[in-house]
């Protein structure tokens, strides 16, 4: 299973006049105590683990699995696994909206926090459902515009939130913190998915209803997770905005993180002045990032273009056993949470881009291994696991380190515009792989999904070419 993982880390405040505002600060510099960067760290970290249990009922598996119940037709599902990716094109709009705004906590609010309310709806609807209010036709209509709406919300606030944390994380933490954090995501997700997946198929009254509980439980720990945001330092986005950087920040030494003496690299002007313009023009002028763009983009379009597959391949061709697969992929987060912490340490020391560079070529060749597995018992017991393994701990230094890239050649001007558009290039790409590999496996007529796994290996070995020339 070749997948890579899209993190939404958002917060909610069901009557945001009743909340106090924490203190709104400028930009990063020596202005913020070293106590309150712990304590942002910290609560960004607590929030992680509580939005993971937050998606264990809003997406992946167990979400499947629910519209499995409702008889679903494969054209539904469909269209569920293409919204996360399609949603990113409006994260442009997300980075203007919260560029005119002066809190990132308070736009967070009100993006994400309204996204993980819309999920009430559907608990609503499962009532609904067991009582006869509302058939499984009306429920799956249901399911699919609350996913569709909570994606769009959280497309408006991820970039605004990314931003908000590359200011927060010092720069010359961020591998090892972001190691951190994501490997309690990684357990948070191995612990919690088997016994959430054992309450739904045990509870008294049917899997339905047992996924109703979990979906209640799931948005208890969203709105824990949203209340976390409060305990972080605030930013204002337009005081942000008016920062000159010098040319050593441009090369690298110094922008965006708090705690780092930067003082000396931005110059303040008026907070309230205009620069949508200007932040467009520079841009286009920025070909560092737009270097990084366009190997992000072919990246997303060569994975996508074979992950949705794999799990398809064991299932349906090798006639594998779900338990089997399950197996493998707990293997593979097994993996995962193992090597984080081990790429992010190594990340600080050498660099994000060498990292990309030489485990992006051995993700290159994972699908070309791909095909000589057969379902004899050699393959079952040794090679699939192996593969699995590998595919978890390379996937964690990518991962990682394409979110650090992101960070740290972003200048910190309008930066959250600069995530929108990568979100939305990476959203694009994503959708249109998948498209591209559903057509090929579907009309070819002999080893269509063979022909997708050598097909995505040769575009990833090709996608690597502009990652060398981008400077971190």
């Amino acid at each position: 299973m070749d997948s890579i993982q899209l993190e939404t880390v958002s917060p909610v405040i069901l009557e945001l006049p009743q909340i106090p505002q924490p203190q709104t600060h400028l930009a990063p510099s020596r202005q913020y105590d070293k106590n309150a960067i712990r304590t942002s760290l910290k609560a960004s970290t607590v929030d992680a683990i509580f939005a993971a249990i937050f998606s264990l009922a809003t997406g992946g598996i167990l979400l499947s699995n629910f519209l499995v119940e409702l008889d679903a037709s494969p054209v539904l599902f469909g269209m569920i696994t293409s919204i996360p990716m399609l949603v990113n094109l409006i994260q442009p709009l997300g980075a203007y909206l919260s560029e005119r705004s002066t809190s990132r906590f308070q736009y967070a609010l009100k993006t994400f926090g309204i996204a993980r309310l819309l999920w009430l709806i559907l608990l609503l609807g499962v009532m609904g459902f067991r009582w006869g209010w509302v058939n499984s036709l009306q429920l799956e209509v249901l399911t699919l515009l609350i996913v569709l709406g909570s994606h769009l919300l959280g497309g408006l606030g991820s970039a605004s939130w990314l931003s908000w944390l590359a200011i927060i994380v010092p720069r010359r933490l961020r591998g090892r913190y972001f190691g951190i954090r994501n490997s309690g995501v990684s357990l948070t997700n191995l612990i919690c998915v088997p016994l959430a997946g054992l309450l739904i198929s045990h509870w008294y009254s049917g899997t339905l209803q047992g996924y109703g509980v979990l979906l209640l439980v799931s948005i208890v720990f969203g709105i824990l997770s949203l209340g976390c945001q409060y305990f972080k330092i605030d930013i204002n986005p337009q005081l942000q905005n008016t920062i000159s950087e010098s040319p050593q920040e441009g090369r690298g030494q110094g922008a965006g993180c708090g705690g780092e003496d930067i003082t000396s690299l931005i110059l303040f002007k008026e907070a309230n002045k205009s620069l949508v313009v200007d932040s467009a023009v520079d841009f286009w002028q920025n070909a560092n990032f737009l270097k990084f763009l366009v190997y992000f983009g072919l990246w997303m379009l060569a994975v996508n273009l074979s992950a949705p597959f794999f799990n398809l391949y064991m299932l349906d061709t090798l006639q594998l056993d779900v338990s089997w697969v399950t197996l493998y992929g707990s293997l593979q987060a097994g993996a995962n949470l193992l090597m984080m912490m081990f790429w992010g340490k190594l990340a600080d020391k050498v660099g994000n881009r060498q990292i990309l560079i030489f485990i992006g070529l051995l993700v290159a060749v994972t699908p070309l291994l791909w095909l000589g597995i057969s379902g004899n018992h050699l393959d079952v017991w040794l090679w699939l696991p192996l593969l699995h393994i590998l595919t978890g701990g390379t996937w964690a230094a990518i991962d990682l380190c394409n979110n650090n890239m992101q960070l740290g050649i972003a200048p910190l001007k309008n930066q959250s515009l600069y995530f929108a558009i990568a979100s939305a290039v990476a959203g694009f790409s994503g959708a249109l792989g998948t498209t591209i590999g559903s057509l090929i496996a579907q009309f070819t007529q002999h080893g269509g999904l063979l022909g997708v796994f050598a097909l995505s290996g040769v575009l990833r070995l090709v996608a690597l070419i502009p990652l060398v020339f981008v400077k971190e």
